[in-house]
């Protein structure tokens, strides 16, 4: 169902990477993986399971935390010194583009991300990873350490056989443009991120 057609060589800010890409016979969409270090027959390998947000991955949009998601976890790798990226082609949690857009007019209108793409007649969230796990079965991965913040995404990749025995998270920066986006994620779609800021101060005694 799933064909690597070329790997290359790709430097980035974090290091140098390993890009493959894979095409599927169901969707004929082509999705990439962005590796470092030797996956075959490993455990434990730090995975980042990315669907592609164009808004921000690309134009670095401040309506979501992906772009900063995605830099994150190809830091973490390349800080690790092993581990992969697999980059989903399935835009805006599986709706597509187009509707993603849509979704945004109706979220400036005061819907938050759920209700705007239930309005638009979609589930809130489409995302399948049939296609990460076959990814990651043709890399040669054994068992994985998820990069992220949902639970949703564990217990799907799970049912598909992929063993994952740990979870590393994501910390994302909040600010005007996409605290209600994390907050909808938290309290909406129980994505585990602590929304608490500390005091900068607490800690401090006086003299």
């Amino acid at each position: 169902m799933i064909q690597k057609l070329v790997s290359t060589r790709l430097p980035t800010f974090a290091g140098e990477f390993q890009l493959s890409l894979f095409q599927t016979e169901t969707d004929n969409k082509e999705h990439l993986a962005l590796a470092m270090g030797d996956m075959e027959d490993s455990e434990g390998v730090l995975v980042r399971v990315h669907s592609e947000c164009f808004t921000g991955d690309v134009l670095g949009s401040y309506r979501c935390d992906c772009g900063e998601q995605l830099a994150q976890a190809m830091a973490m790798i390349a800080e690790n010194g092993q581990g992969v990226v697999l980059y989903l082609r399935q835009e805006g949690r599986g709706i597509g583009l187009l509707e993603k857009l849509k979704a945004y007019n109706l979220q400036d209108q005061g819907y938050d991300t759920v209700d705007a793409n239930l309005l638009l007649g979609h589930q809130a969230d489409e995302r399948d990873y049939t296609v990460a796990a076959q990814m990651l079965q043709s890399l040669g991965v054994k068992s994985i350490r998820l990069i992220t913040n949902n639970p949703s995404k564990i217990d799907a990749l799970e049912k598909l056989g992929v063993q994952v025995v740990g979870r590393t998270p994501l910390n994302p920066t909040l600010h005007p443009e996409n605290e209600e986006y994390i907050r909808t994620k938290v309290n909406r779609m129980n994505h585990l991120i602590d929304l608490e800021t500390p005091d900068p101060n607490e800690n401090l005694t006086n003299g």
